[in-house]
């Protein structure tokens, strides 16, 4: 593989050596943010943060560092992504546990998390609001807004108890497992065994794949990802509608619905919550690329 990493016999490899050749291997194989995914699977092998290989850049790699690297390197080139490789993921400036049980967190769902809190600060919620998170997966969603909202309280759901599980696990690496209540269930089931809400605010950032299209992704997403994360039936909008269908039943009086879906999905979704009456206000945003991401509803 790495004839570059492997080569040169006595030839010390230093930090900034190793990030150029990896970097350029990973271009040439059309790696995502290559020089990027280069720093952090470096800074991993090495321990230390990322900011210290540009301190330490002329500094020569043991030879047990460069073979604990060259190992990252090979599952990367091979399509495994970096979060699961070094088991974390930066989310909403903070460091989430992540691996093959959950989706690895997306920069675009940031924008859902921003929606979110416009909403609780706008003081539209009430004071002490219960905030629904529904396919939570890692908690990313739910946990970045009970540390950004210390009076709210979320209620996170999953139908993977391994999910879950590892939801619970960052909400306490969080100090915030006291208001982040985790239940396995399919969408709304658990809320209407445990008797819990009704919400001011519903999020959720569900798959929305179509079974179709689930091959056409890439291959990092395709291969390494759980596609029940993914793949949401024939059309990409089984989930999402029926969380539009059923989350007012769930909330109070005008609360707040926030789904992420995929490109071209939005107009769909729209017509759906206004046709069936339950909603006052709908519409749908731009995420920070400019791709339509997001539905933002409020029920009547």
């Amino acid at each position: 593989m790495e004839s570059g990493l492997d080569s040169g016999g006595d030839r010390p490899w230093t930090v900034i050596d190793v990030l150029r050749w990896t970097s350029g291997h990973f271009a040439r194989l059309e790696i995502p943010s290559p020089r990027l995914d280069a720093e952090v699977l470096l800074a991993h092998a090495l321990g230390c943060d990322r900011v210290r290989l540009y301190l330490d850049h002329d500094r020569p790699l043991e030879p047990d560092e460069r073979s604990k690297y060259r190992h990252l390197v090979r599952r990367r080139a091979a399509g495994e992504p970096a979060a699961y490789l070094i088991g974390e993921k930066e989310f909403y400036g903070r460091s989430f546990k992540v691996d093959k049980r959950v989706l690895v967190p997306r920069p675009e769902t940031e924008h859902l998390v921003d929606a979110a809190l416009k909403v609780l600060r706008s003081g539209s919620s009430g004071s002490s609001p219960v905030v629904l998170d529904l396919c939570t997966g890692s908690g990313c969603i739910a946990s970045s807004l009970a540390v950004s909202e210390p009076d709210i309280f979320v209620v996170a759901v999953d139908l993977c108890a391994d999910a879950c599980e590892l939801a619970r696990h960052n909400a306490e690496r969080l100090g915030v497992s006291d208001r982040v209540d985790v239940l396995e269930g399919d969408l709304f089931e658990p809320i209407r065994s445990s008797g819990l809400g009704p919400f001011q605010l519903i999020v959720a950032n569900p798959p929305y794949v179509a079974t179709g299209d689930f091959m056409e992704l890439m291959r990092d997403v395709r291969d390494h990802e759980p596609r029940a994360a993914l793949d949401s039936g024939p059309t990409g909008l089984e989930i999402l509608l029926r969380i539009i269908a059923e989350a007012p039943e769930h909330a109070v009086p005008v609360a707040h619905v926030i789904l992420e879906h995929g490109e071209g999905q939005g107009p769909r979704l729209v017509e759906a919550a206004l046709a069936g009456g339950r909603y006052g206000q709908v519409e749908d945003s731009r995420d920070h690329a400019g791709l339509d991401r997001m539905l933002v509803a409020r029920t009547l």
